[in-house]
């Protein structure tokens, strides 16, 4: 099976839709994907997860549907708020240690409604 690469009347096309680059919408559909996939049902959820990490736990916030800069923002604030590390990953906002309680109050305060979820 072959398929076309390049066309002299159209340039370079791309490999997943086969229209030509400049009018290629893949990006922007896999873009709105993710955001739609991130947005969930509304409820900002903290979790605690302990595996991989040598028995090290994290609190995980997911759920939230904003954007990587204002994931990024929410997370520099809330973790100097806490004096503690973390880092934001694939949408969600890890932070050091079992923070649950405290996130769940910061959170709230800024109008997410918020639950625990697992252990």
């Amino acid at each position: 099976m072959s398929r076309i690469v390049y066309s002299t009347d159209q340039g370079r096309l791309c490999p997943d839709c086969g229209h030509p680059q400049q009018q290629c919408q893949c990006a922007e559909l896999a873009a709105s994907a993710q955001r739609a996939a991130r947005g969930g049902d509304g409820i900002v959820r903290i979790s605690r997860e302990t595996k991989g990490r040598k028995g090290k736990g994290v609190s995980i916030v997911s759920g939230l549907n904003l954007d990587d800069s204002a994931l990024k923002t929410l997370a520099k604030d809330l973790k100097q708020k806490l004096s503690i590390g973390g880092a934001v990953k694939d949408g969600q906002i890890e932070f050091q240690g079992d923070q649950r309680q405290a996130l769940k109050k910061l959170l709230e305060a800024r109008g997410y409604n918020v639950k625990l979820a697992g252990g």
